[in-house]
């Protein structure tokens, strides 16, 4: 099956994670192909919209990939999300992470890197890294702390606990609730200039 799919929508670009049984991981194939798709896009493109599938938005990192990984290929393991973090946040048009539900590591580092954060309200928020022995290399430790400051973002990373929809709004981790998270990432995505 797909790790992904991609459908245009009104020069709207919808990129779905679609593995919701493993909780829609983001592995070195779909970093990957989430950045040859970024680099590819064109002017009949306005925005990009990810989303997840059933209560899953994604949920990072494989973990048994970095459970494989050597000291000498880290760097460059890590290097391979920041890129994709980086590119995303540097794209010229507006991008939107509706997020159907868990929202965990990696995907949350996504979600961050986007302009725009709208939440269902069963999404889960979580870097939960500190309780598996790792921490995020993909941006998350730079972006987490600049949009709702030092003291909560380190209360996530170091407790790893997760906060819901209400919590993330109220400490400006998200935009807004919306009980049709892909219905209104598409209305946003579609009025909102960068």
């Amino acid at each position: 099956m797909k790790a992904i799919t991609t459908e245009v929508n009104d020069a709207v670009l919808v990129v779905t994670f679609t593995r919701p049984e493993v909780r829609n991981p983001l592995p070195v194939s779909v970093v990957r192909e989430l950045s040859s798709m970024l680099e590819r896009l064109d002017s009949s493109v306005t925005a990009v919209v990810f989303t997840g599938t059933s209560d899953v938005f994604a949920s990072g990192a494989d973990l048994r990939e970095i459970a494989s990984v050597l000291e000498s290929d880290a760097k460059e393991f890590a290097e391979r999300g920041q890129r994709l973090m980086g590119r995303l946040e540097a794209l010229p048009l507006i991008t939107v992470a509706a997020i159907n539900g868990y929202c965990f590591g990696g995907a949350l580092d996504l979600a961050l890197a986007c302009d725009r954060r709208i939440a269902s309200p069963n999404a889960k928020f979580a870097h939960p890294g500190a309780g598996l022995g790792i921490i995020t290399g993909w941006g998350g430790t730079q972006r987490l702390p600049r949009l709702i400051g030092t003291a909560l973002a380190n209360e996530m990373f170091f407790t790893a606990s997760p906060i819901d929809a209400e919590r993330a709004l109220a400490v400006g981790l998200i935009d807004e609730i919306s009980g049709d998270v892909l219905g209104r990432a598409l209305e946003v995505a579609r009025l909102s200039e960068i």
